[in-house]
């Protein structure tokens, strides 16, 4: 298959890595943070103006938008949490929670999030009165990515020790751990949008994917030169895209794994450093993807 690819824009700004890519209060709008602690809104129908939201201590690994209250929690290198208030832009309330970085958080629904901390906790939070309810010690090890299957009460973690943590999204109950999935972090889990599979990447650089109810392995060999960051279904289309610190993306069939298209810097003009996060965005279909160079670039694909 012929995917055609088209470098729309590449957005600067960022004074240092950029870790954190979130959807925003609309689809044409998408946030952005990293290194530098900035907190920054792009429009994607005028995406070179960047305008700065907020300023965190700190790197940031992980942001989220929480729609119902228009507040922004982002998670920094040293395991706090920041609350902040986008009707003011004022951070509102800090946590230390954490003992190491967070690097992922996951909104259950309107009143809970959870986050994952490098000490390898899971930590269950009340959204509107901004409180810690209950943490967890998964693992002995960073907790790196997490992801809910679509149609199950079933949510998967991956951990720095290889493993995937399986736990029930209502009771936090540890269903099963899918040992060893990689040979040493996992950066990445993704369910498939008909729940049929469990895909992850690794600091072993493999893409590995797994059937849901039986577990089973489908073949796969290494998918990039390095690890990979990260994993990112098409919104309406059977693709996924995949980021790794080999600088490059890759475009694969969501039904028969196969690579359909590399994105690198010589033929697109693509990223010049690690790609450290993707997000598929439902405004016109556009990927976005952001690196350790700095910038972040809005990707047009066609299939």
């Amino acid at each position: 298959m012929n995917v055609n690819i088209r470098k729309t824009a590449q957005l600067t700004g960022h004074n240092a890595s950029v870790y954190a890519l979130s959807a925003y209060n609309t689809d044409n709008l998408i946030l952005s943070s990293g290194g530098d602690g900035l907190i920054v809104v792009w429009d994607l129908n005028n995406p070179e103006l960047g305008r700065l939201l907020a300023k965190a201590d700190g790197n940031i690994f992980s942001l989220t938008y929480l729609p119902e209250q228009h507040w922004v929690v982002a998670g920094n290198m040293y395991g706090g949490l920041h609350w902040i208030d986008m009707a003011d832009q004022q951070n509102f309330k800090s946590v230390q929670i954490h003992k190491k970085g967070i690097f992922a958080f996951h909104q259950l629904n309107d009143n809970q999030l959870l986050s994952l901390g490098g000490e390898g906790g899971l930590t269950l939070w009340d959204i509107p009165n901004a409180r810690s309810i209950e943490t967890l010690e998964l693992s002995a090890e960073s907790l790196r990515c997490i992801d809910k299957h679509p149609f199950k009460s079933e949510i998967a973690i991956g951990s720095s020790d290889g493993n995937i943590y399986l736990v029930h999204s209502e009771t936090l109950e540890l269903k099963k751990v899918l040992k060893q999935v990689h040979q040493n972090s996992v950066f990445s889990v993704r369910y498939s949008p008909d729940g049929q599979y469990l895909l992850s990447g690794g600091r072993d650089a493999y893409l590995r994917i797994r059937e849901t109810v039986a577990h089973e392995e489908v073949p796969t060999q290494a998918a990039h030169l390095f690890t990979v960051n990260d994993i990112a279904f098409h919104p309406t289309l059977p693709y996924f895209a995949t980021a790794s610190r080999d600088k490059t993306i890759k475009i694969w069939d969501a039904q028969s794994f196969a690579l359909l298209k590399v994105i690198d810097s010589i033929r697109h003009g693509g990223h010049l450093k690690s790609v450290n996060r993707l997000l598929w965005s439902k405004y016109n279909n556009e990927l976005i993807s952001c690196s350790d160079d700095r910038s972040i670039i809005i990707w047009e694909l066609t299939f």
